[in-house]
């Protein structure tokens, strides 16, 4: 079997569940939603991440002997119901790459409270992470205006959790990552040539730098198509060094420290009057989304986002929540102050206008007619993805999912692609909810 999941989840969860086969609760039908009340730092849409890891987890949430082990707080009816725990039940949602808004019906798990309850936790870190981070990121694809990015977190963030980030980001637009983990199970584009320790490396005896020495050993190794880091001394003297060993075609020069427009701007000049005029420009350093944008009309080739993007540019969570919203075909709802849910199972659809362009969305009961919605044109958001535990075949790729985000995210009014904080763009409306 391959690694289990189970434990991927909270305490509470399972005295629920022993709660709830004492009482006889256990095994009533019911519905879960997972959704959000709000966006993030007042953003104006969301971007659904993780939902095929949602999927692949909740096919491996099976008990091991030696994880029921470690359960000495339950009792012995708990344990075995765990034994032979496996979901049967269904799951609806957005498919991944998809938008959403607070409020949209993004994922629906439906089955027995027992079996649907314990996945709470699971469900909610996968989506939660994977969401703030493509989120941010396609914010960044944005304001990067048709320039390259390349994702390189990897040192900011857990290591595993690198790993789906760069994912994420990915799926956002991103170009490519630095990370081999990321690039091997995921099969996105790996990238990069070398720090400034390579430079620093490349120091004699008595403390005298040797950049030349560092560039050619790196164009030897490499070829003349590498990106070399000109700013680990003085940045006009590293250009000047890095043509003269590379020549005019060098592939590119990065620069990650000091004002980045103002040095794109000065290093550009100084790379055409050397002769090297398709020798790129990287920038990094502590970029996000409002950097990149002040950079757009600098001349810069590409970028490099780390920090920004593994912590979903300041919003490390997407926020979403998952709640119960139906017993035995019974809708129910929370109604604590600001943290009200709306009851019932429910599928959506987004209306757009002929040009294509997103003016509302309709939240209706899973299951019954799509709503009227005059003259607009209806776009189906709910989609079936797992039936009685069995992951639905022929679910969109990774690449489908990126390409399917880029078009989407064209379908968004134009107010809905500011950086600047402000209402989300798109309300949800409930039909018959």
């Amino acid at each position: 079997m391959t690694e289990s999941t189970a434990l991927l989840t909270d305490m509470y969860e399972l005295t629920m569940l022993q709660a709830s086969l004492r009482d006889g609760t256990a095994h009533r039908q019911c519905a879960f939603e997972v959704f959000g009340r709000r966006l993030p730092n007042e953003r104006r849409y969301g971007v659904v991440a993780g939902t095929a890891r949602v999927l692949d987890a909740v096919t491996r949430f099976r008990f091991t002997e030696e994880q029921l082990a470690t359960l000495d707080f339950l009792d012995e009816d708990t344990i075995e119901y765990l034994r032979q725990y496996r979901f049967t039940g269904h799951i609806d949602g957005y498919r991944e790459g998809e938008l959403y808004f607070p409020a949209s019906p993004i994922l629906t798990v439906r089955g027995t409270f027992a079996e649907c309850v314990i996945l709470e936790t699971l469900i909610l870190s996968i989506l939660n992470s994977d969401s703030a981070v493509a989120s941010a990121a396609a914010r960044m694809v944005t304001a990067a205006d048709g320039r390259p990015i390349i994702e390189m977190g990897s040192r900011r963030t857990q290591e595993t959790a690198a790993v789906t980030a760069a994912r994420a980001a990915y799926l956002a637009g991103f170009d490519a990552t630095s990370n081999l983990e990321a690039s091997k199970e995921y099969g996105i584009p790996a990238s990069g040539t070398s720090a400034h320790s390579w430079t620093l490396l490349h120091t004699d005896a008595d403390g005298n730098a040797d950049e030349a020495g560092a560039f050619r050993a790196q164009v030897d190794s490499l070829g003349t198509g590498t990106t070399l880091l000109v700013d680990t001394y003085d940045i006009t003297q590293g250009v000047a060094t890095a043509i003269e060993v590379a020549g005019p075609e060098l592939g590119a020069v990065r620069i990650d420290s000091g004002d980045l427009g103002v040095l794109a701007r000065k290093v550009r000049q100084q790379l055409d009057d050397l002769g090297a005029h398709n020798t790129r420009i990287v920038v990094s350093s502590d970029l996000d989304e409002f950097a990149i944008a002040a950079l757009r009309a600098e001349p810069v080739d590409a970028y490099g986002v780390g920090t920004s993007v593994v912590t979903g540019s300041g919003a490390p969570t997407a926020g979403l929540v998952y709640k119960l919203v139906e017993v035995e075909g019974v809708p129910v709802a929370k109604r604590s102050r600001d943290k009200h849910s709306h009851g019932g199972a429910k599928a959506a659809v987004r209306a757009c206008r002929r040009s294509g362009t997103a003016v509302e969305e309709v939240a209706y009961p899973l299951g019954a007619e799509q709503p009227q919605i005059g003259t607009l044109q209806s776009h189906p958001l709910t989609v079936a993805l797992m039936r009685d535990g069995e992951v639905i075949e022929g679910l969109p790729t990774l690449e489908q999912s990126r390409e399917h985000l880029a078009a989407r995210l064209i379908t968004l009014p134009w107010e809905g692609l500011a950086l600047s904080r402000d209402e989300p763009v798109i309300q949800v409306r409930f039909d018959r909810v």
